[in-house]
């Protein structure tokens, strides 16, 4: 079953850009050999830790977005232990799993508003130009403006 997992690692500063690099290369490497597919990759840079772990007071950080199994994300989790001279710390979520949770709950709020409207003798769906009170372009309440005349 292909989910969407965010892998974060934080390598060592110690490390030149090539050995960042090279990790990169060889995590890009198991996605592919395991059916895998690597949707997107941001490197934050070097940033501080919010804690010192062992020695280190700043790390590399980069992020994975990855589409694959929990296969893989095994794998992957595995072979970064292996390297822990390089890699501090590494992060897996799946991520799929939230979007379905925010889905699922926008999904209800429309239905429930859906109802309340209709209870209400108002089209199911609101018209272009209806809003809340409050939603115009002139949101200031003059009753507490202290800088006019009384």
């Amino acid at each position: 079953m292909e989910r969407r997992y965010e892998l974060v690692y934080v390598v060592s500063p110690d490390a030149s850009d090539e050995q960042v690099a090279e990790l990169h290369t060889q995590v890009e490497g198991i996605i592919q050999r395991l059916g895998g597919r690597l949707e997107k990759t941001e490197s934050w840079g070097r940033r501080k830790l919010a804690y010192e772990i062992g020695r280190h007071k700043e790390g590399i950080y980069v992020l994975d977005v990855i589409i694959g199994s929990g296969e893989l994300m095994k794998e992957i989790d595995r072979r970064l232990k292996v390297i822990a001279e390089l890699v501090i710390r590494h992060l897996v979520v799946r991520v799929d799993e939230h979007e379905a949770v925010v889905d699922r709950t926008r999904t209800r709020r429309t239905e429930s508003s859906r109802r309340r409207r209709i209870a209400r003798g108002l089209p199911a769906d609101r018209q272009p130009g209806e809003g809340q009170r409050g939603d115009s372009d002139d949101d200031r309440d003059d009753r507490f403006d202290m800088g006019g005349e009384l």
